[in-house]
């Protein structure tokens, strides 16, 4: 079983007692309020309990066609009837949804895409290179809880195991014999639809209907929004910027009080230097920010700074590893490397999917040295 999708870095993985830690934003509880954030765009916190989060923020474009609305929140009955029912609250019907942007290809963000397609015909946009985690280009960071809606436990353990033997991609610094290059894309792909059509009533996986191109634009909300590719967070991130009101959605990729996790299994790229540019991307924007909304957490304004601070955290984190490197002393593997990063409670794929796009930077900065053994990769410091 793996550990369920967590945005949080090391360092805001707090290890006193959380009955008195403060509360991030992130974590907050979704409310049934409905509030307007932005000049004709409502916000609705749709519940979801994953690591470090309490809601994930749905926002709503009205126009002439009906609504559009980004990142419905997760897969399941449960989260579709809170998304049914706000909108209903604020007088929009189901069918009246004629878009859904998802902004990446996490469960929380893709998850009540299908089900809104399949009750009102809705296109879903994302970005061209969406892609489920199903992929191997995906590491498995969701639990199978977080997915189908089960409330049999024999349906669910059926897709547990089914999951398990079918859909763990390998990465990059796994060993050859994990899977890999011998079980290409399409046969996920397909063995996935099997379990879909196992359990339909339970899994609507979004296929997008319009996929944009970084610098592209799409009308929603009677306004003109700017496509950016923004990758980091994933590969296939999103963030959308209304020139005119200054309005910035920005998914996963700058949140505003934690760090969100690094997908680093893109093989031979530089994950962090890839997740910076696009953080510089979006701070040129800054000047003509006049409103945040993230995908968790409230709104905020500050679009360049919340940028450079998420930067300096992962210097800091680069300063760790640097330090536990040489304390180790030998080559070391990438989960070695990652138990001085994470919390034992935290080890698992995605700790050392952000682990392994800091040691990328280090080797491609001529800090370190990748060994490809038949086993796995091991790093070393060079200097």
């Amino acid at each position: 079983m793996t550990i369920p999708h967590d945005h949080r870095s090391p360092d805001e993985r707090p290890t006193h007692d959380p009955a008195t830690r403060p509360r991030r934003q992130e974590q907050e509880p979704a409310t049934d309020e409905v509030d307007e954030v932005a000049p004709g765009v409502l916000r609705i916190q749709l519940p979801i309990d994953m690591p470090g989060l309490g809601h994930v923020n749905c926002y709503v474009l009205e126009d002439e066609r009906g609504v559009a609305v980004v990142d419905p929140g997760l897969p399941g009955r449960r989260t579709f009837d809170v998304l049914t029912e706000r909108l209903r609250s604020v007088g929009v019907p189901m069918r009246r949804v004629h878009t859904a942007v998802v902004t990446h290809s996490h469960p929380d963000h893709y998850g009540g895409a299908g089900r809104i397609r399949h009750a009102s015909g809705a296109d879903i946009v994302t970005h061209r290179r969406f892609r489920m985690m199903w992929d191997a280009t995906e590491p498995p960071d969701v639990d199978i809880e977080d997915v189908p809606d089960l409330v049999d436990e024999h349906a669910r353990a059926a897709a547990r195991d089914e999951l398990a033997a079918r859909f763990r991609p390998r990465m990059p610094w796994d060993p050859p014999a994990w899977g890999g290059p011998g079980v290409p894309i399409p046969a996920r792909r397909k063995a996935m639809m099997r379990l879909a059509r196992r359990f339909p009533r339970f899994v609507r996986l979004p296929t997008p209907t319009v996929r944009l191109d970084d610098a592209g634009t799409i009308r929603l909300g009677r306004r003109d929004w700017v496509a950016l590719h923004t990758p980091g967070h994933t590969d296939d991130h999103l963030c959308l910027f209304d020139p005119t009101d200054g309005v910035m959605l920005s998914g996963d990729h700058v949140l505003p009080t934690i760090t969100p996790h690094i997908g680093g299994h893109v093989r031979d790229l530089d994950p962090l230097a890839r997740f910076f540019d696009s953080l510089d991307k979006v701070a040129a924007y800054g000047p003509d920010v006049t409103t945040v909304l993230p995908a968790h957490g409230r709104p905020f304004t500050d679009l360049a700074g919340r940028a450079e601070a998420i930067k300096e955290h992962h210097v800091d984190r680069l300063d760790v590893l640097r330090a536990a490197a040489a304390g180790i002393g030998r080559p070391a593997r990438v989960h070695e490397l990652s138990e001085h990063l994470f919390s034992a409670r935290a080890q698992g794929p995605m700790a050392d999917s952000e682990t392994f796009a800091h040691l990328e930077h280090l080797r491609v900065a001529g800090e370190a040295e990748r060994l490809e053994r038949d086993d796995g990769f091991e790093y070393v410091l060079t200097g």
